[in-house]
């Protein structure tokens, strides 16, 4: 069974998922190589095509061609934004920060749990 959402995406069906869920397919990832050239082509024929025509040429959404010129002129300073490198560091620090967090919950109820347990025998 393989359906396709109105987001583009397809369902596939449900293999060894909880009962109910489905998979859906992830978007095809472009290497940096790609994106840099599509970019450049885009910049290169600004005044003689649109940016959809550009993207249908590339077999690319124009959403997905339009977010990759954004974040080039943020990260050449053109536009305001973070660069990609402060995006790559500020999802390293939520990782992280997730992690911290879930480790001190633990933690937390580790020190509950013995607390309980070295309070009840020395009565």
């Amino acid at each position: 069974m393989n359906l396709t959402r109105s987001s583009g995406h397809s369902i596939v069906g449900r293999d060894r998922r909880p009962e109910g869920s489905v998979r859906v397919e992830s978007k095809p990832r472009y290497s940096p190589e790609f994106r840099a050239e599509a970019v450049r082509l885009y910049q290169s024929v600004k005044g003689e095509k649109s940016m959809r025509e550009l993207a249908v040429e590339l077999g690319i959404s124009n959403e997905t061609l339009r977010s990759w010129i954004k974040q080039a002129d943020a990260d050449d300073g053109r536009a305001e934004g973070l660069t990609t490198e402060e995006r790559d560091e500020l999802r390293k620090l939520r990782r992280k920060v997730r992690i911290l967090e879930e480790e001190r919950e633990i933690l937390k109820k580790a020190a509950a749990f013995f607390a309980k347990e070295t309070g009840s025998t020395s009565k």
